[in-house]
């Protein structure tokens, strides 16, 4: 892809996006800040043991937050937790995490599912970055 391409389908939602799946693929080294606060993730560069920067996505006509069905087992549901999984130009797959079903376990707050969305990122306005946290089968 050329430069001029490039400019074109870079926008500051991508840049964050590919700024959080480069930190989650541990190349902390090589990553650009841009945005969603810090360039690792925990609580400080020194600690490993976050895998994941989760999001939401609104949606860019109606303000809404995206919201995705899942099904872990027999349990169905809403989420509209997020992570990355994959970025392709202006086009983002995500995969939809679910509220741990055990609430006693303060440590991992989220689950992964076997739901995955692509969104076109010119259909979304805002990202509201989350606390990092570890999502086990990631």
């Amino acid at each position: 892809m050329n430069d001029q391409n490039r400019e074109r389908t870079s926008n500051c939602l991508t840049d964050i996006l590919n700024t959080i799946l480069c930190l989650q693929d541990n190349k902390n080294d090589f990553c650009d800040a841009a945005g969603c606060d810090k360039p690792f993730l925990g609580p400080s560069p020194n600690i490993i043991c976050y895998n994941t920067r989760p999001f939401n996505l609104y949606n860019c006509c109606t303000g809404n937050i995206w919201t995705f069905p899942y099904t872990i087992g027999t349990i169905t549901g809403t989420s509209n937790i997020l992570r990355i999984c994959n970025l392709d130009e202006n086009c983002a797959t995500c995969r939809v995490l679910a509220p741990n079903p055990d609430t006693s376990n303060q440590e991992e707050p989220f689950v992964a599912t076997s739901t995955f969305i692509t969104i076109n990122l010119d259909c979304v306005s805002a990202i509201k970055c989350l606390a990092d946290t570890f999502v086990s089968g990631v």
